[in-house]
């Protein structure tokens, strides 16, 4: 009987510390989450299949409530009730496809997979494992993909500990030799520390503070200057022309964060600003659930929130190439970076607005992913946060 409870326990157990450990923000540590589907297949029963996929998914997305929190300045019951409801769409896939068939459970995982990485359940489909890729094939692209996706399936399996260890090899190999991504020739990333005022501070001074960063940059001889999500608040004509007088001395290309209100709601944006002009450069695809992208409004026939993309614009052009954006949220998930890798970007360029993740390893993480996505796929890759 003791022995019935034992062997659940444990694997609830180790998938929560598969989650913490995996999905901790250090690059290194992502393949940890591979961890997921030997557990998940080692399960002997539906119930306890649902278990160590909730554990697994709360513990990799535990700084969520925390976040929540400081993002709405509340307390933490409706950041736990929104942690809880995001965990639903993973812990119903993997308990709905789990099978008592051994022979089926790889392909079973596999199609989970699948149905986690791309909408409508992939919208939530945070701490995929297939993100570690990156970090055991940098440099193989699309071959890369494929055999991570084979090894997940074949992590369900009752082979698991040879695919494991061959796995290991690859971690290992790839820790020894790791660089990071270079960052492109003439491009500079900017990382600013201006808190929750980035974006809700309409102030001339604070416009031009931040221009005086950019022209900083732009003396130190980049060409491409990229500023995080948010970084120009409410993109409106008077903020247009104050930014292109600005830049007219300059050959600098400003790449930053606005918004864009319309009728509807808002779009978050990236514009390209040079001293010819301005334009829209970049509608993102997937805003954050919830807090940002609130789709019931419409359904009750109210405006407000942040318009969806979904499949929009996965590459952008800016200067002599092509740009893949992902804006703070889309680095969790995975089909907006493939949906841009399909184009075969010159270039990813990661921003975010991350001050409301103080005390927790959100950003890290968002680093981290994006990183593993450039290294996958050898792209160079721009980094710009705000916290």
């Amino acid at each position: 009987m003791c022995r019935d409870y034992l062997r659940p326990l444990l694997l609830i157990f180790a998938s929560i510390a598969v989650g913490v450990v995996g999905w901790s923000g250090y690059m290194l540590l992502l393949p940890v989450a591979l961890g997921f589907p030997v557990l998940w297949s080692l399960a002997r029963t539906r119930s306890v299949a649902a278990l160590v996929s909730a554990g697994y998914f709360l513990a990799a997305s535990r700084g969520l409530p925390q976040g929540v929190a400081a993002f709405y300045s509340s307390d933490i019951w409706p950041g736990l009730l929104l942690w809880l409801c995001a965990s639903l769409s993973f812990v119903v896939v993997h308990a709905v496809l789990w099978s008592k068939n051994t022979r089926v459970r790889p392909s079973r995982y596999l199609l989970a997979a699948v149905i986690m990485a791309i909408p409508p359940f992939g919208i939530t489909g945070w701490a995929h494992p297939v993100t570690a890729a990156g970090v055991l094939f940098p440099g193989w692209g699309w071959w890369g993909l494929g055999f991570m996706t084979a090894g997940l399936a074949g992590l369900a399996t009752r082979i698991w500990p040879a695919v494991a260890t061959a796995f290991a090899g690859l971690w290992l190999w790839s820790a020894a030799i790791w660089t990071d991504p270079k960052l492109p020739e003439g491009w500079r990333g900017v990382e600013l520390e201006l808190s929750a005022s980035l974006g809700r501070e309409a102030g001339l001074q604070r416009q031009r503070d931040i221009i005086a960063t950019v022209r900083n940059a732009a003396s130190d001889g980049a060409r491409y200057v990229v500023l995080p999500e948010s970084a120009l608040g409410f993109w409106t004509p008077t903020v247009a022309r104050l930014w292109t007088g600005a830049l007219s001395d300059s050959n600098a290309t400003v790449m930053a964060g606005a918004a864009v209100v319309d009728p509807r709601g808002y779009n978050n944006v990236l514009v390209a600003i040079d001293r010819k002009g301005s334009r829209i450069l970049y509608r993102e695809r997937m805003p954050v659930p919830g807090s940002m992208w609130q789709p019931w409004r419409f359904l009750f026939g109210e405006s407000g929130g942040a318009s969806v993309d979904f499949f929009a614009n996965p590459v952008v052009p800016i200067g002599a190439g092509r740009a893949a954006p992902l804006i703070c949220y889309e680095q969790l998930i995975v089909w907006p970076v493939l949906q841009s890798m399909l184009h075969d970007p010159d270039l990813v360029v990661a921003v975010g607005n991350g001050w409301w993740t103080e005390g927790t390893s959100i950003v890290a993480i968002q680093r981290a992913a994006a990183t593993a996505w450039a290294k996958l796929f050898a792209k160079p890759l721009v980094i710009a946060f705000n916290t």
